[in-house]
């Protein structure tokens, strides 16, 4: 039997970050509303930050720890992201040239809303599952960054939008996906899909976004319940109460994960007010506490959780982890896998929790300054170069962890050079 899950995992969770409730008093925000939300930080993408950067930022320490034989056998590269860059050029090109990958290696890119990792991991899953090429490897990496201009619309998107800013964060998560899933063994052909047309939210321009909040809560809460019906229709014997130690969710906030897992427990198992909130902490907030530090980060938010889970799980034995990954418009899947402990082990390694510790904390005039400023690179720059003045100096000191930075467009080439 061929297995197929992750190998190697690591996220990227940004340089800086800014305090949520900080933000939210600045905005004069109802307070009270926004601590049930269960947001604390949110990644920001500074000025030498860009979809590239995260991307190569999450998967470098991955690509750097293989044996040149074993990086020489990652036949697939697949960029997923919503934060795309040029209408053909996939970024996907810049982040193979910059781990120094093979050249016989397919190179693409996804898009799907916040569905994109998951499309890019199945897609990697089945590649592997296919042995088209016994003993290859696929690197997949979910990379978003926030539009920071809210589109102002008509009559269908008046609703309450004011939690996309405090919640809209930024971030990578680089998987290697092989054979020998060390971290994540995929449950093959355990998976329920559902999809269909709907406005819930958008970017229309490059560099915007759109959106309806009360649609897309009840399209996430659908699709939610709809997917897992559909993975029980295919796999014999499956209770949502008993058959996961553990469930990581695609995370726009932790609330709206919350509100979710009870409105599934209480249609699917009739569980009490009580047994539903120990139930959550018990099961579900481990995959928030990351979540919790990114803000929504897209594409990658689902694997975000999903190293969440497994770094602040109790792994004792092989555990089960049920996933559900929603993107709007709307495409969502419910699918699951075992880890065991020398996974949880292998990513701990990795030292993720350690990463978002060491960022730097901005204050509000500093993000208000790069709110404002004219550093950002808007989609379609043709020549830019980084103005290094409304960086914070700590964040380009050298010493620091090697990273990737964004440093000028040429003619609409983007040029990057490693921090050291």
């Amino acid at each position: 039997m061929v297995l197929a899950g992750i190998e190697a995992m690591n996220v990227f969770g940004g340089t800086a970050f800014l305090d949520v409730m900080g933000l939210v008093e600045h905005r004069g925000l109802d307070a009270a509303r926004f601590a049930n939300l269960l947001m604390r930080q949110k990644a920001v993408a500074l000025p030498s930050e860009d979809p590239v950067t995260f991307a190569v930022n999450a998967a470098a320490p991955i690509v750097a720890a293989m044996p040149e034989e074993e990086r020489d056998r990652i036949e697939v590269l697949i960029t997923c992201t919503e934060s795309g860059i040029d209408f053909g050029k996939s970024l996907s090109t810049y982040v193979h040239h910059h781990l120094g990958l093979s050249r016989n290696c397919r190179l693409f890119e996804v898009k799907s809303a916040c569905y994109s990792g998951t499309a890019g991991f199945q897609t990697a899953v089945n590649f592997i599952l296919s042995q088209a090429s016994p003993g290859a490897k696929a690197l997949v990496v979910a990379t978003d960054i926030s539009r920071f201009t809210v589109v102002e619309g008509g009559d269908a998107l008046t609703e309450d939008w004011s939690f996309a800013e405090p919640s809209s964060g930024a971030g990578a998560v680089a998987m290697l996906i092989s054979d020998t899933p060390e971290v994540f063994q995929v449950d093959s052909g355990a998976n329920g899909y559902y999809g269909h047309e709907v406005m819930d939210t958008c970017r229309p321009t490059a560099d915007s976004e759109a959106g309806d909040a009360d649609l897309s809560l009840m399209s996430y809460l659908n699709c939610c319940e709809q997917t897992f019906l559909e993975y029980r229709r295919r796999v014999a014997d499956v209770d949502y109460r008993k058959s996961f130690h553990y469930l990581a969710f695609h995370t726009p906030f932790g609330g709206m994960v919350k509100g979710a897992h009870r409105t599934m427990m209480r249609r699917l198992t009739g569980a009490a007010r009580g047994d539903i909130e120990e139930d959550f902490e018990r099961r579900v907030l481990p995959g928030i506490r990351y979540c919790q530090r990114t803000g929504n980060a897209m594409g990658g938010t689902v694997f975000v959780s999903l190293a969440s889970t497994i770094d602040n799980a109790e792994i004792d034995r092989p555990k089960r982890i049920g996933v559900f990954s929603y993107g709007s418009g709307c495409s969502s899947e419910f699918y699951s896998g075992v880890v065991t402990p020398r996974g949880q082990q292998r990513l701990r390694a990795a030292g993720i929790a350690e990463a978002l510790d060491s960022r730097y904390p901005l204050s509000i005039d500093e993000y208000e300054r790069l709110l404002t400023g004219e550093g950002a690179v808007r989609f379609g720059t043709r020549n830019w170069k980084l103005d290094e003045s409304l960086i914070p100096a700590q964040v380009l000191e050298p010493g620091r962890t090697e990273r990737l930075v964004l440093r000028q467009i040429s003619e609409f080439h983007r040029e990057y050079a490693w921090l050291r």
